[in-house]
């Protein structure tokens, strides 16, 4: 009879292949899984790859932190001079900035509001050269030799500019937020070929949005204005 004792073992779960005896008689590596082999093989996989980052790691006590030199910091901000409301500014600003953003977080002129910051809302309205302008929607950049007149340029508490003191006399604000927004259009319109009707302001100052619904009152304050102006 055949010895069976002498017969290479197999081991089904490897291919069906024998694992070869080690010189006491034993596997070399025991019975092996796919599962077993594979996750072993990745392990040691990382370990090789990741050992020469630990290693730089070690050597050096500390993580490696670069610093970004202080040349770096300042590119691409260029110097720029705004005039608003008679005063110069001198500035140093990413060409990027808004005028708004410039007005708000630059200059401290927060009285010009952010709403929708698409041009869509009226809240940023301020006068550039004595226009109405979207200021979210323009660059600060682009006004180096422009006149730009805020709210704050406007009339202060003690001495409001008329269209001011006739959106106190008509309610026409509630919680505030567009009514800078509101007043810039409003005086700019006094200088505008807008006919004597209702409608003829409604249709004037249809940039300008109220989501509070206080429209009838924002235009009785403007009729009241131009009567006066």
């Amino acid at each position: 009879m055949p010895d069976k004792l002498n017969e290479p073992k197999f081991d089904q779960r490897v291919g069906g292949q024998a694992t070869p005896p080690s010189e006491e008689g034993k596997p070399l590596l025991g019975p092996v899984s796919r599962r077993s082999f594979l996750s072993h093989f990745g392990a040691a996989s990382i370990a090789v790859t990741a050992s020469p980052i630990f290693a730089s790691v070690a050597s050096s006590g500390s993580p490696v932190v670069e610093e970004t030199p202080a040349e770096e910091v300042e590119e691409g901000i260029i110097p720029a001079t705004l005039r608003v409301n008679g005063k110069e500014h001198r500035l140093k600003l990413d060409p990027r900035t808004t005028l708004l953003d410039c007005l708000r977080e630059n200059l401290g002129m927060t009285g010009t509001k952010k709403g929708c910051d698409h041009g869509q809302c009226g809240a940023c309205t301020v006068h550039v050269n004595g226009r109405r302008v979207n200021s979210c929607l323009s660059f600060a950049i682009m006004h180096p030799m422009d006149e730009v007149t805020t709210i704050e340029g406007i009339g202060q508490p003690g001495h409001l500019h008329p269209m001011q003191a006739a959106f106190v006399e008509h309610d026409g604000y509630q919680c505030g937020y567009c009514t800078s927004g509101q007043i810039m259009s409003a005086v700019a319109l006094l200088k505008e070929p807008v006919g004597p009707a209702d409608d003829d302001v409604k249709q004037a100052m249809y940039g300008n949005i109220c989501r509070c619904g206080a429209y009838p009152n924002i235009v009785a304050a403007v009729q009241s204005a131009r009567k006066h102006a």
